[in-house]
């Protein structure tokens, strides 16, 4: 888990924000998913939003909570 801090000054704002970002490896066991799993819906377009820095992804843990709020059901008949 890194965390990185955003100069946000070129947006307007005096603020800077602090964003964590996981790894695969580190956003699957926080999903409790497997990384193959995470990789799969990369390549499908499905999953938690994702960035790309270089060749290395990585996962905001904001979005990571988001993908579980959206995929949270009331009822089987949901799914």
């Amino acid at each position: 888990m890194r965390n990185v801090n955003i100069n946000t000054d070129s947006l307007g704002s005096d603020a800077s924000a602090t964003v964590t970002l996981l790894t695969t490896q580190e956003a699957g066991r926080y999903l409790g998913l497997a990384t193959s799993t995470l990789n799969k819906w990369r390549c499908h377009g499905d999953g938690p939003v994702f960035i790309k820095l270089g060749r290395a992804v990585r996962y905001r843990k904001e979005d990571l909570g988001d993908f579980l709020a959206k995929c949270a059901k009331h009822s089987t008949s949901q799914a």
